[in-house]
C-alpha cells in the first residue's frame, strides 16, 4: 500500500534500459517489498528474515510472467485517458462540421483545384476519421486484456499452483478495475509480443491520420494574404520574434512533432516485438516504456488540438467563395452537357484569360438563365447527382432485396 501510494520511489533505481526481460526491475521491486516488510516486522534491512525477496515475494512468479503482465496492465490503465482525448477531438471536429456546413469552397486534389466541397464536409470527415481510429484502438486493446501470469519461467506454470492464474487475474481485476482474462495459452503469450505490437500499430495508424489533419489545418489557415486563408486559427502565442502581428499554427505544429515522436516509439515497439527468441522476448522493458509514453503524448496532443485549436477555428466564408468562383474545376459540371474535351478547353481558357468559368459560359452563350443557375449551382455540386438534372425519386426496396435475397 505504501508503494502504491507513491512512497519509496527513491528505492526504485533501475533504468528503463536494463538487462533483458525486466529481471532487474522485477527484483528491484521484490527487494524493496521484502525489506520494507521485514522492517515492519521488526527486522533490519538486508536480513531477508522472515520475508525473502525470492522465496516469498516472488513465490509462484517469474520475471517472465510478471513483466508482460505489468506491461499489459500499464497499457490498459493508460488507455482510457487516450480514448477520451480522441473522443474529445472527434466531437470538436464534428461540431465544426455542423457549423461550417453551409460554406461551399473549392476542393483540392494533388494540391490543384478540384470540384466544390463544403468546409463542413471536410471537418465532418476529419471527425469521423478520429472516431474510426478510436474504435480500432479499443478493439486492439481487447487482445491486451489476456494475461500470462502464472506461466512462470517459460509459460508452462512450473512452481505455480493450478489455481494461481485464475486467482491472480481475479485479484488484479479487483484492485485495478480493469477487465482482464486468464490467458488461454500462456506459452504463446510469453513467446509473442504481438498483442502489444497490435495496439501500438493501431496508435500508429491514428497518428498518421492525426498528422494529416494537423497539416490540413495548417494549409487551410495559410496566409493571411498569400495562402489559402480559408480558416482562421485562434492565436495562442506571438508568431514571430521579429515579424510583428504574425499568427502561427502553433498547436498544429506541436501535434506534428508529437506524431513524429510517436512514429519513432512505434518503430521501437515493432523492432523489439520481433526480437524475441524461442520462449521469451527479452526486450519487454523498452516496449513497455514506449507504448505507455506513446499513449500519453498522443492523448495529450489530441486533447490540446481540440481545446486550443479546433474549438476556436472560424471560417472566412468570403475567402472560400473567392477561391471557389475562380476555380477552373467548375467546368466539371458542364461536362455532361458539352463533353469532356470541350470542358477541358473551357478550363484552360479560363486560366489563360483570367475569367471565371461562369463568365466564360455567359460570354460564349453556352447556358442562360435558369439552365445556367442550375448547372452552376455550387451547393448542388457538393451532393450526388448531375448538376442541372432533376434527381430521380429514390427507389424503396424491400428488406429481402436490400439483403441481396431474390
Amino acid at each position: 500500500d505504501e508503494i502504491l501510494a507513491g512512497q519509496h520511489r527513491d528505492q526504485f533505481i533501475v533504468d528503463v534500459y536494463q538487462a533483458g526481460a525486466g529481471t532487474s526491475h522485477n527484483m528491484n521491486c521484490n527487494e524493496v517489498l521484502a525489506n520494507r516488510a521485514n522492517e515492519i516486522l521488526g527486522s533490519a534491512r538486508g536480513t531477508y528474515q522472515p520475508v525473502h525477496p525470492n522465496d516469498h515475494v516472488n513465490m509462484a512468479q517469474s520475471t517472465n510472467d510478471v513483466i508482460p503482465t505489468a506491461m499489459r496492465l500499464a497499457t490498459l490503465a493508460t488507455l482510457p485517458r487516450t480514448l477520451a482525448a480522441l473522443d474529445r477531438l472527434a466531437k470538436s471536429l464534428l461540431a465544426k462540421g455542423l457549423q461550417f456546413d453551409a460554406i461551399v469552397k473549392s476542393g483540392r486534389t494533388h494540391l490543384q483545384d478540384a470540384t466544390p466541397i463544403r468546409l463542413g464536409q471536410e471537418f465532418t470527415a476529419y471527425g469521423h476519421t478520429v472516431e474510426r481510429h478510436k474504435r480500432k484502438i479499443a478493439e486492439a486493446a481487447e487482445w491486451v486484456r489476456e494475461l500470462n501470469i502464472g506461466g512462470t519461467a517459460v509459460g508452462t506454470g512450473i512452481n505455480a499452483e493450478p489455481q494461481y492464474p485464475e486467482l491472480m487475474v481475479r485479484h488484479l481485476q479487483q484492485i485495478s478495475g480493469l477487465q482482464l482474462r486468464v490467458g488461454e495459452d500462456r506459452v504463446q503469450l510469453m513467446q509473442s509480443m504481438g498483442d502489444i505490437a497490435t495496439i501500438s500499430g493501431a496508435l500508429r495508424a491514428y497518428v498518421l491520420d492525426l498528422n494529416k489533419i494537423a497539416n490540413d489545418i495548417r494549409l487551410l489557415a495559410s496566409g493571411p494574404r498569400t495562402g489559402l486563408a480559408e480558416i482562421l486559427l485562434p492565436s495562442v502565442q506571438p508568431g514571430s520574434s521579429i515579424m510583428p502581428g504574425k499568427v502561427n499554427p502553433s498547436i498544429a505544429e506541436m501535434v506534428n512533432q508529437v506524431c513524429y515522436q510517436a512514429l519513432g516509439l512505434d518503430t521501437t515497439v515493432a523492432l523489439a516485438s520481433e526480437a524475441g527468441q524461442l520462449e521469451l522476448n527479452v526486450m519487454m522493458p523498452v516496449m513497455a516504456h514506449n507504448i505507455v509514453f506513446m499513449l500519453i503524448i498522443v492523448g495529450n496532443a489530441s486533447a490540446a488540438l481540440a481545446e486550443r485549436c479546433v474549438d476556436g477555428i472560424e471560417a472566412d466564408e468570403a475567402q472560400c467563395a473567392y477561391w471557389l468562383e475562380r476555380s477552373p474545376a467548375l467546368v466539371t459540371a458542364l461536362a455532361p452537357r458539352i463533353g469532356y474535351a470541350e470542358a477541358a478547353k473551357l478550363a484552360k481558357e479560363a486560366v489563360a484569360s483570367g475569367l471565371t468559368v461562369r463568365e466564360l459560359v455567359v460570354k460564349k452563350g453556352l447556358l442562360k438563365g435558369k439552365d445556367l443557375e442550375e448547372v452552376l449551382d455550387l451547393r448542388a455540386m457538393t451532393e450526388p447527382g448531375v448538376p442541372g438534372e432533376k434527381k430521380a425519386p429514390s427507389v424503396k426496396r424491400s428488406g429481402r432485396q436490400r439483403d441481396g435475397a431474390g
